[in-house]
């Protein structure tokens, strides 16, 4: 009888640990939101320096348009051996005037997400295509062609 109870035991620890090794697993990525720093925020009264000293520096900066700070945030989710979902993201884009002062702080969420799906394995390009043959023995006859020698026109002659 002592070696079923062991059995047993032993099943509902070999049970626990595999149910626990199936709990999903979160990952905060990009900036960690502070809500009472993100409402710190305040247009027209703070400056890029007060918004670098409250929330430190952007993820991103703008290149072009007008300038605008972008703090990026998700939290995934994933079981597993699965890959990883997005659980919540946010992004707070805050928009300097020309003399550095905070013209609006706008949040937005995975709602402005684009999500690409790629269409298969290969990219495709312009141009023409070539076959496998093609690109196998494609520069045959073009060494030693005419005017590829070293008497040739080269660089530095």
């Amino acid at each position: 009888m002592k070696a079923g109870k062991a059995f047993g035991a032993g099943l509902v620890l070999t049970m626990a640990l595999a149910a626990g090794g199936c709990s999903s697993i979160r990952e905060s990525r990009g900036y960690i939101v502070d809500q009472s720093l993100v409402n710190a925020v305040q247009p027209g009264i703070d400056n890029r320096q007060s918004v670098e000293g409250t929330l430190g520096r952007p993820s991103f900066v703008s290149q072009y348009g007008t300038p605008t700070w972008y703090y990026i945030s998700s939290t995934t989710g994933r079981k597993p051996f699965v890959s990883p979902r997005i659980e919540s993201h946010s992004v707070l884009a805050v928009q300097f005037d020309a003399s550095g002062n905070v013209v609006s702080a706008e949040r937005s969420g995975v709602n402005k997400v684009a999500f690409l799906s790629p269409d298969g394995d290969q990219t495709p390009t312009l141009g023409r295509e070539r076959g496998f043959f093609e690109d196998l023995f494609g520069n045959i006859g073009q060494v030693g062609a005419p005017g590829a020698g070293p008497g040739a026109g080269g660089p530095g002659r």
